[in-house]
């Protein structure tokens, strides 16, 4: 309330001082400088400044100090990228036997393939030394072969093999297997009359083994070719043999 009644009397001095003044009466003295006034309100915030330089980096004066204890384990990280194979491992045991199986239906002798052949020479063929017997007179499985003159084996087994062949002179002849002699038949004929040279073997075959009947031209090979005989070459299986 003081303060206020203080500056009405102070502005109406002032007012009539400058009256005074202009009427060229009298001017007072100067009076006193006056209390200052309320604070005026805060101004607008000012634009901001430009960045300053980096501070200079203060040089280290501490010791380090002892490794601290090892915190608590974190989360479990991501699951990483699956890893390549490794080499395999050496085989395991071998397991228990399994249980025997129930017994199989009887086996048919007709549902088992039985290679057999026989064929005869109608014309005078030779593949090297092997006797080419060309008339195909029974050939079951197709082992063998008319143009070859040889039996291949499609089934291992026991097979048993035989020839009659007509000569009119000196003739020696032997089975082979593999182009390896197994058993040789010779006959002298000086009076160039037909006979027949005759052999037969019993022979262990795995399969692909080849037979069949081979001249020995240092000793003879006159076979006959006519129309008076035949000569033949046969074989046939015996049992098959497994493992």
């Amino acid at each position: 309330m003081q303060l206020s009644l203080w500056l009405v009397t102070s502005s109406l001095a002032a007012v009539l001082g400058m009256e005074q003044l202009e009427d060229g009466v009298c001017r007072a003295p100067n009076g006193k400088d006056g209390f200052p006034g309320i604070p005026g309100l805060d101004g607008r915030p000012g634009q901001k400044g430009d960045v300053g330089e980096p501070g200079r980096s203060a040089p280290r004066t501490g010791i380090r100090g002892p490794k601290g204890d090892k915190g608590e384990s974190g989360l479990p990280g991501i699951p990483g990228n699956r890893g390549y194979h490794g080499p395999p491992g050496l085989p395991g045991m071998p397991g228990m036997p399994g249980l025997k199986g129930a017994k199989g239906n009887a086996g048919s002798f007709q549902q088992q393939q039985h290679p057999a052949f026989s064929a005869s020479r109608t014309m005078s063929l030779f593949r090297g030394t092997t006797v080419v017997f060309n008339n195909i007179i029974t050939n079951e499985e197709n082992s063998y072969s008319p143009q070859t003159g040889e039996f291949t084996c499609s089934i291992p087994g026991i097979y048993y093999f035989a020839y009659q062949v007509v000569s009119n002179g000196d003739l020696c002849l032997s089975i082979t297997k593999n182009a390896e002699r197994v058993v040789s038949f010779c006959d002298n004929n000086s009076r160039n009359i037909l006979q027949v040279n005759s052999g037969s073997s019993v022979l262990s075959l795995a399969m692909g083994d080849r037979v069949s009947v081979n001249t020995i031209p240092t000793k003879g090979n006159l076979i006959y070719h006519g129309s008076e005989a035949d000569s033949v070459f046969s074989g046939f299986m015996l049992y098959p043999q497994t493992g």
